[in-house]
């Protein structure tokens, strides 16, 4: 791997950033060993040595079909529109590539020649966005909507003309030669390097052998970058979920089709009503009911379902409660428009899809509603003016190991973050990874003069009241010291709120906070603000690359605990401790710590990046599971003053250096 990542090597000579990165090296000749050998590999790579190169170099020269599957959409258009262009222009050995999203992303043809005369629009106000739309669907290429940077995210018409799975009619379509996923599929059969997200990696797998849904071709191997996310990713696509939008969807599908027969539309007509007015009283029933649960309060509305949501005691013995009684009543609605649906004689093109959506509704509705699998977890949630709800497997590592590594020779894990308390063990447990070879590619970055770390000395118990102010107080010091240009990390949405409430009239830096506008656009606007202040949440602790001065001070509230009350968090809890172990030790901290890394990975970027890390829970120094965090920070000099920080950033700013702030 010298001859193209050594000093002399291709990338030395063609690399406009190149530095010898003696991690890069030892990450590349690991994945052309796992290649080569068929083998299963872990890596712990550093921020800064360069692993998307390491990873790719060895895949291309493997001759094998690899898919890359990244976490964010910003690595995905990073390695297809950089990476990959840039080694095509350097390797020796060329080679073919792909870039694909999930199917919704896409324009589905057959749906938007039906759409102008179908009423799909939210309001008048989508009006222009559709002709929008209409231009661009004449002149794409590829039918990705990201083209139309004009498009709101949340426009209401996409998902009646977008490719999803669960709608396509396949071969039988008449627009199936020039549909974008048949031509996506295509250029993904011609390559050899394809590049996905987790989302569609795992949508994919959970449907492999199913002649309907698969976007992939058969692979010899799987690089998984930012691979700490996919456990949860990958739960989603191998449980069961139903939506008040899907029953929309279905009903408004089934109204457009077009049935000669006067008696048969007639009978759908009226037994579609019959769904929707029951489904509506189903889904209010739960949003009753998880109000109840919640008291009132404005978290995020997760409910854990079980026998006493649907059931209710009485003197007589076991009732259905409101919401069973609506259930049973919605399940014979479905059943009555489904025995409809297969009168129909005169079956046009969209009706196998439909029958196929409105058969997996049904099962996937009664498998949840009845959950009594115990290897499931059963919960629902209000999202915006819709319910889902779901059944979540509550282990993935056994599913994770039938499908994926038993079937394929080698896939690799990558991340800055795999390791806890120094080792893989609570990534091969969660994972279901038996067999694999495991490495730690460090870091060139000299973490001693380039970061400190401030832990301030006296702070309350993260739980109680007086915590927010004491945080507040803690943020405007350092925020003054940095002169702005920093993060501020909360683990919830109501704190993040609180803090920058109390934090801005205090300051005179410029505020930006997660939800006033697009992650991406947000993003921008800070690296363009001078001195600006991003309060955000969960989503910017990972994925998020800020280079230089913009960004030279991370603050994070309190230890990145999973939220006890989440459903599937509680459940892979339970199982643990009924297992006999400490799901707190075993599970609670390690994903925690893996959390905090990542929140921390956001400050040090370049080797001449400077900042400061600020973590304002005391139960870090406090509590006996503290020094398990306390040891993912040895590389940093660790401080308890706050004229330690001032003195850091002084020194820094004037040009001097940071060695002496260490001191």
């Amino acid at each position: 791997m010298l001859e193209v990542f050594g000093p002399d090597g291709l990338l030395a000579q063609n690399h406009p950033d190149y530095e010898y990165r003696p991690g890069q090296v030892v990450m590349a000749e690991a994945v052309a060993r796992a290649l080569s050998e068929r083998r299963h590999l872990l890596v712990e790579a550093a921020t800064g040595i360069g692993k998307t190169l390491a990873y790719l170099v060895p895949a291309i020269a493997s001759g094998r079909r690899v898919i890359v599957s990244t976490g964010t959409k910003n690595l995905q258009e990073q390695l297809f529109f950089k990476d990959i262009p840039f080694l095509k222009s350097v390797l020796p050995r060329p080679f073919n590539s792909a870039y694909l999203k999930g199917r919704s992303n896409y324009l589905c043809l057959y749906r938007f020649d039906h759409a102008e005369s179908r009423p799909i629009l939210g309001g008048l106000e989508e009006v222009d966005h559709f002709d929008i739309v209409r231009k661009w669907s004449a002149e794409t290429q590829t039918g990705d909507r990201a083209e139309i940077k004009s498009l709101p995210d949340d426009v209401s018409f996409w998902r009646h003309i977008d490719a999803r799975s669960d709608i396509c009619i396949g071969s039988k379509c008449a627009r199936f030669d020039d549909c974008f996923i048949t031509r996506a599929r295509q250029n993904a059969l011609d390559a050899d390097i394809i590049i996905v997200n987790h989302h569609l990696f795992f949508a994919d797998l959970a449907l492999r052998g199913k002649e309907w849904g698969q976007v992939l071709p058969d692979y010899g191997a799987v690089v998984f970058d930012e691979a700490h996310q996919i456990e949860d990713i990958a739960a989603q696509y191998f449980g069961a979920a139903v939506s008040s939008f899907q029953v929309e969807d279905l009903i408004g599908d089934i109204s457009r089709l077009p049935v000669p027969d006067v008696d048969i539309l007639k009978e759908l007509t009226q037994s579609s009503a019959r769904v929707v007015r029951f489904a509506d009283q189903f889904w209010l029933s739960l949003v009753a009911m998880s109000g109840e649960t919640r008291g009132g309060g404005k978290d995020d509305g997760r409910m854990v379902l079980d026998r006493r949501t649907f059931i209710s005691k009485s003197a007589n013995g076991d009732v259905a409660s409101g919401a069973g009684v609506h259930f049973i009543q919605l399940k014979g609605a479905l059943d009555r428009l489904n025995a409809n649906l297969d009168r129909i004689h005169e079956r046009p093109v969209e009706l196998d899809a439909i029958q196929r959506r409105a058969d997996q509704l049904s099962f996937d509705l009664d498998f949840i509603v009845k959950g009594d699998d115990e290897n499931f977890v059963y919960w629902g949630e209000q999202r915006g003016r819709g319910y889902i709800l779901q059944a979540t497997p509550i282990e993935a590592s056994v599913l994770l190991e039938d499908a994926l590594f038993s079937k394929i020779d080698s896939v690799i894990l990558t991340s800055a973050t795999l390791t806890s308390a120094g080792n893989f063990d609570f990534v091969r447990s969660r994972l279901g990874i038996t067999q694999a070879d495991e490495i730690i590619a460090e870091s060139n970055f000299d973490y001693s003069k380039q970061g400190l770390v401030y832990l301030p000395p006296r702070m309350p118990d993260p739980r109680s009241t007086e915590f927010a102010e004491a945080a507040a107080l803690e943020i405007t010091k350092i925020l003054r010291a940095s002169s702005g240009r920093a993060f501020v990390l909360s683990t919830s949405y109501s704190q993040m709120r609180n803090l920058r409430r109390l934090v801005e009239p205090e300051i005179d830096f410029p505020i930006l906070m997660q939800g006033e506008g697009t992650r991406s656009g947000l993003l921008e606007t800070f690296k363009e603000t001078t001195g600006a202040v991003l309060f955000a949440t969960s989503s910017f602790w990972h994925g998020v690359d800020v280079r230089g001065e913009a960004l030279s001070c991370v603050i994070i509230d309190k230890l990145p605990f999973s939220v006890p009350t989440d459903p599937v968090v509680a459940a892979r809890q339970r199982m643990i401790d009924r297992n006999g172990r400490n799901s707190f030790m075993e599970y609670s901290v390690p994903a925690a710590i893996i959390s905090l890394r990542q929140g921390i990975g956001r400050l040090l970027r370049s080797g001449s990046d400077r900042g400061v890390i600020a973590i304002l829970d005391p139960r870090i120094r406090t509590k006996a599971y503290g020094q398990s965090f306390l040891a993912s920070l040895s590389e940093y000099p660790i401080t308890t003053k706050i004229e330690e920080v001032d003195r850091f950033f002084e020194e820094c700013l004037t040009g001097l250096g940071c060695e002496s702030a260490q001191r």
